[in-house]
């Protein structure tokens, strides 16, 4: 039965997600809506049907800072499929993604809430940021999938007690080193997101185990992790390294010299224009729910990793203000912090809603809060943000 329950939710996930992003597509005329999406797609097609790293036919680049979207692209243009439709594809399936991991995470952190995956990934699948990325023909909504499996990858190895012996120890590290090698592949950021996960696991690590075992488990995994890591990132290295003679493709210099006059505003302000655009929806009314979510998190003593979507949103934030204080275009470069802070709100916001029972005040305000934010992201996603988009 409730295996049944999860494929209905599935399901439903799919179809919120296909039918939302065709829904933006269509009322732009099935276009993109900034020229880096135009970027990404000379990227793709000219290895997809060239085999060659470039912009521009026959003159080899390192512009692309999400390689491995690129990649993806490149596939479609490789067996003939429609470019906008497989890119619109993708980005569906991003967010379907996000859902469903959300979903996942929320089952894990409050499980004693009734239908909180359900209500979770309905949330995150009708946020109007990311159905925007979803169908923008960016890396964004991939990247912000990668913002829950990882941390959905750490919390499963913390459930998953059993078989701990040597090769599903290595396995399980070499799969989060390489998943933490795709996410930087999508975007160079993801190493901070990665080493947020590592240290919630080094944190919890060996729970029950012996000193000697402890440190065992801890150096296959570790060990695992980054060979996985290295067999997919050495690829992309080597190319930025033969093309540009750094790690880092050309556009991450250039993007900080473009911003660079930002640098003379206070950190306060760009710190303020940076938390503003993710915050812009329904999200806003679950801001009180987030603050009891750290605090509920804490009195039961959850995971680490609990807390890692919510620190990796803001810990994004902070890294954009300081280095690139790029705001506009609704805060692009921190959409990939939305599913962190409305994974946290909507959770937080339903054990308040638990919790408010007792007080007439508490419970009304506290449903409003729920329901109005439910309503303004519905509306938002299908009335406001097609036009936005």
């Amino acid at each position: 039965m409730l295996t049944r329950l999860n494929n209905l939710r599935w399901l439903l996930f799919l179809a919120l997600a296909t039918g939302l992003v065709a829904l933006h597509v269509a009322v732009a005329g099935g276009n993109f809506p900034l020229d880096d999406s135009w970027i990404h797609q000379s990227y793709g097609r000219n290895f997809g049907t060239r085999g060659e790293w470039s912009l521009i036919p026959g003159q080899p680049s390192a512009a692309s800072t999400a390689p491995l979207y690129t990649v993806m692209l490149a596939a479609g243009y490789t067996v003939g499929i429609p470019f906008r439709l497989w890119t619109h594809g993708m980005g569906a399936l991003a967010l379907w993604g996000i859902a469903v991991c959300g979903a996942h995470l929320a089952d894990r952190a409050a499980p004693e809430l009734r239908y909180v995956g359900l209500i979770t990934g309905l949330f995150l699948v009708m946020e109007w940021h990311l159905i925007w990325a979803a169908a923008a023909g960016m890396e964004t909504a991939l990247f912000a999938l990668w913002t829950l499996v990882l941390p959905l990858l750490i919390w499963r190895e913390h459930d998953d007690t059993r078989n701990r012996d040597t090769v599903p120890t290595l396995v399980r590290g070499g799969v989060f080193g390489a998943v933490s090698a795709l996410a930087i592949l999508t975007r160079p950021e993801g190493i901070v997101l990665a080493g947020l996960c590592g240290l919630a696991w080094l944190f919890a690590v060996g729970r029950g185990m012996a000193s000697p075992l402890r440190l065992k488990y801890a150096l296959l995994w570790v060990g695992g992790a980054a060979v996985g890591f290295a067999i997919f990132i050495a690829p992309y290295l080597w190319l930025n390294l033969s093309l540009t003679g750094g790690l880092l493709p050309n556009t991450s210099a250039a993007k900080q010299m473009q911003f660079a006059p930002r640098q003379v505003l206070s950190l306060p302000y760009r710190l303020w224009q940076m938390t503003v655009p993710p915050f812009v929806g329904g999200q806003v009314l679950l801001i009180p729910g987030m603050v009891w979510f750290v605090v509920i998190a804490v009195r039961r003593n959850l995971k680490p990793i609990a807390f890692v979507p919510l620190v990796w949103a803001f810990a994004l934030i902070v890294l954009y203000a300081v280095r690139l204080p790029f705001w506009e275009q609704h805060g692009r470069y921190v959409i990939p912090a939305v599913p962190g802070v409305m994974l946290a709100g909507v959770v937080g916001s339903l054990w308040l809603l638990e919790s408010a029972r007792r007080s007439l005040f508490g419970r009304v305000f506290t449903r409003v809060a729920v329901m109005g934010a439910g309503a303004v992201t519905a509306v938002m996603a299908l009335v406001m943000s097609p036009g936005i988009y």
